[in-house]
């Protein structure tokens, strides 16, 4: 008679016994779950497993479905995964290549066919993802020994996997199969195809828009908005990718392991440098009447030292820059609004005295002396140290802060002296053709050192905070981004395989028992990608660097 074990239930909070070897699919049949939405996976003692996941140790078991962060990352790997199959069978002598969010959806490139797609093709894939959806086919991940898998995947064309895996340690890894199509993606997939109800696909620029659902409304598709300039900004980026030679993690680890990753570091930071003086160009090139630039972007985006490095280019162009926080303008604590659930709420636009902060702009902008406030927010208090400016004939202010671009911010000020700036680290690098990096991801991290190294947050607490900072990101900062007179984008190729050393010792802090934990995990994966850059070439990142804000060793005060 088989072993029995005891499970508990989060969704209910029952327990349940159940033969070793039991898989979540039977568990879910017997449990009695009140989910609105179909279940996808389940947080197994608080890891991400697939419904075919076996039980052989008693466990803590939450079944998750698409509006659960984790499951709605499931979903969207699933539905690239039938995309990619619906375009091989369409067009088995080209490439795609997943690129980048953009227009609520994740943009497609073509590689043959000319690098262009036409309207019909693209509704001939779709309506094959349609048919494969109906069919149902079952996705299917086998554990091979690592080198095995390499064979497969040079067998099915998939070099930029080789290259991948060939540089991973490790003795086993997995391949999915959808039918006759293999593939790899670095995190699961829910059971089948037929899992995936919701989803568009579109002509979008020279290729594709894979749009899909959000985890908030799982019926609906997410609207579709407008992001020219974000796509712009992407582009422009590939076409730095192309001039260092890399564009996947893979050709990163092998740019780190012949030891010429101090040329990529050199090369990135100058189009860094070089994009910054094209800034300070562009501002001086509207005749002087810009004296107020507002700079905003979501956490982490090194936005405080972009405003550094931009008023250095400002001053070798003759300019007096002085910068001003927004945090300096908060209300006091006692006069801070509340959300829902009664903790303050630091993002919305009315933590800033909006009053105060117009009165002192018009003042400066007329040529009056003014003294700046400073905000302690250990106290919770607005005060004044005594630093006043006045405005000469060659003053420009750089204003920063979260809601800068917002018009509700600066609404007594003229929009002939102001230019807005967003600032965001758009990752450019994939891991692979099929395995996008999301900017998210890229900040967190950032967010995760600097917090542990500067501000003695556990990655637990970091993690924890990260959905509300996201949600004021997105109420806040993201449907004013495209307003703005120009972009920056502040990601570095390199950057992640530095942030790899600091970065893994603090989620391996996390623990088991926190809900955060299975971010941790997810991430510590993410990174198993990338191969460390050593400490003796990480001296070669200048101290001006954007990274050094996470990292340290700047030249800037902070």
């Amino acid at each position: 008679m088989a072993n029995r074990l005891t499970i508990t239930c989060l969704n209910d909070g029952k327990k349940y016994v159940f033969p070793a070897g039991t898989d979540l699919f039977t568990i879910l049949k017997k449990v009695n779950l009140n989910l609105k939405y179909e279940v996808l996976g389940a947080r197994v003692n608080n890891e991400l497993q697939e419904l075919t996941y076996e039980i052989f140790k008693p466990k803590h078991i939450k079944f998750i479905d698409i509006t659960d962060i984790v499951g709605f990352r499931m979903y969207v790997r699933s539905l690239l995964f039938i995309l990619i199959k619906a375009f091989n069978e369409r067009f088995p002598n080209a490439n795609l290549r997943i690129t980048h969010s953009v227009a609520n959806g994740l943009y497609c490139e073509i590689e043959g066919l000319g690098g262009v797609i036409y309207l019909d093709d693209v509704n001939r894939v779709k309506e094959c993802m349609i048919e494969i959806v109906k069919e149902n086919i079952p996705f299917q991940r086998t554990e091979i020994e690592n080198e095995e898998a390499v064979k497969v995947y040079e067998k099915h064309k998939l070099y930029d996997k080789c290259k991948l895996f060939k540089n991973r340690k490790l003795l086993y890894t997995s391949v999915y199969y959808l039918g006759d199509t293999v593939d790899y993606f670095y995190g699961y997939l829910v059971p089948s195809a037929g899992y995936i109800k919701v989803f568009d696909l579109m002509k979008y620029h020279e290729g594709m828009l894979l749009r899909y659902p959000s985890p908030s409304n799982p019926c609906e598709l997410q609207l579709l908005i407008k992001q020219e300039k974000m796509f712009d900004i992407f582009i422009e980026h590939k076409h730095w990718a192309k001039i260092l030679g890399v564009d996947n993690v893979g050709n990163l680890n092998e740019i780190i392991n012949t030891k010429k990753i101090g040329d990529i570091i050199k090369v990135s930071e100058a189009l860094h440098e070089k994009k910054i003086a094209h800034i300070a160009d562009e501002i001086k090139a509207r005749n002087g009447k810009i004296k107020l630039v507002l700079i905003s972007g979501p956490s982490s985006s090194g936005k405080t030292s972009f405003c550094k490095r931009l008023s250095i280019q400002l001053h070798v162009l003759g300019y007096k820059a002085i910068l001003i926080s927004l945090d300096d303008y908060f209300v006091n604590r006692e006069m801070t609004p509340r959300d829902k659930n009664g903790e303050f709420d630091f993002e919305c636009l009315e933590v800033i005295d909006i009053e105060f902060f117009n009165n002192n702009m018009l003042d400066l902008l007329d040529c009056k002396e003014v003294e700046l406030p400073k905000f302690d927010f250990s106290t919770g208090k607005r005060f004044f140290s005594g630093r006043k400016v006045r405005a000469e004939e060659n003053t420009i202010f750089i204003v920063e802060g979260i809601h800068g671009l917002n018009p509700a911010m600066t609404p007594l000020i003229s929009n002939d002296v102001k230019y807005k700036i967003y600032v965001s680290a758009l990752t450019q690098l994939s891991i692979d053709n099929h395995n996008r990096i999301p900017t998210t991801d890229n900040r967190l991290l950032r967010r995760i050192v600097r917090d542990y190294k500067y501000r003695s947050y556990s990655a637990y607490e970091t993690i924890k905070r990260w959905t509300s900072v996201r949600a004021g990101e997105d109420k806040n900062i993201f449907p004013y981004q495209e307003e703005v007179d120009i972009m920056f984008n502040s990601a570095l190729l390199y950057e992640i395989s530095v942030l790899k050393r600091y970065a893994l010792p603090i989620l391996n802090e996390v623990p088991e028992n926190a809900d955060e934990f299975s971010e941790a995990r997810r991430l510590i994966k993410f990174l198993s990608f990338y191969t460390d850059v050593p400490e003796y070439v990480e001296k070669e990142i200048p101290p001006t660097s954007i990274i050094r804000e996470f990292i340290g060793g700047s030249s800037f005060k902070y």
